[in-house]
């Protein structure tokens, strides 16, 4: 008999399962909304870089939670091995694809393309690191976590030039988010705390398509 891995209890599963399947819909409807209005916003001369943007940073939404959500509801089945790598692994992804958001539209230039390869590259490399060593990297994953979230305090200046302040502000504070999160994830032996996690998460990412939103 399949038991729950520690420190999880079902309870706490299923409200894992339920905040992170909300967020599915709430990442489709948000690319969408993103791919709606560069169509109709976005500059004439920079609209394939404004589509191929918002859907890389869409498709890094949905596709971490939708693994959160099958990882947290697969856990007594043999899928759970899986599940969990990519789950780790859609971290890495949304990150990227968050900065792929601003790297391809306000940020291209030197800068933008710098940060751009950089971030895709430690993603490439956070997942092949922890497809191999699984759990024996997370604490680890966690800081690389927040390490690469604000490797973005190097284009603060050029970014701050070319979006709204508002919209600077909501990316700023959803790294802040994040950040909060990250380290209530990394209390993850006490109960309750990955739930909480999760939120974080979803007011991260939030705040982050708000800052999208509104770059132009």
């Amino acid at each position: 008999m399949n038991t729950l891995p520690k420190p999880y209890r079902m309870e706490e599963e299923i409200a894992n399962a339920i905040t992170h399947g909300i967020g599915v819909l709430l990442a489709v409807a948000g690319t969408i909304l993103l791919l709606v209005k560069a169509s109709v916003s976005a500059p004439s001369a920079d609209k394939g870089f404004y589509l191929t943007a918002f859907s890389i940073f869409g498709f890094s939404m949905i596709f971490l939670y939708l693994t959160s959500t099958l990882y947290h509801s697969l856990l007594k089945t043999k899928a759970y091995t899986v599940f969990e790598r990519l789950d780790h692994s859609a971290i890495y992804i949304l990150i990227a694809g968050t900065y792929t958001g601003y790297c391809l539209t306000a940020l291209r230039g030197p800068v933008g393309w710098a940060i751009f390869g950089v971030i895709w590259g430690l993603t490439a490399v956070g997942i092949s690191l922890y497809a191999v060593f699984g759990k024996k990297l997370r604490i680890i994953s966690v800081f690389t976590y927040i390490f690469m979230g604000w490797i973005i305090v190097f284009a603060a200046e050029p970014l701050k030039a070319v979006i709204p302040e508002f919209s600077w502000k909501f990316l700023l504070w959803g790294g802040i988010i994040y950040t909060i999160g990250a380290l209530v994830y990394a209390l993850r032996k006490i109960r309750w705390t990955h739930p909480f996690w999760h939120l974080f998460v979803l007011g991260g990412t939030t705040l982050h398509f708000l800052s999208l939103f509104f770059s132009f």
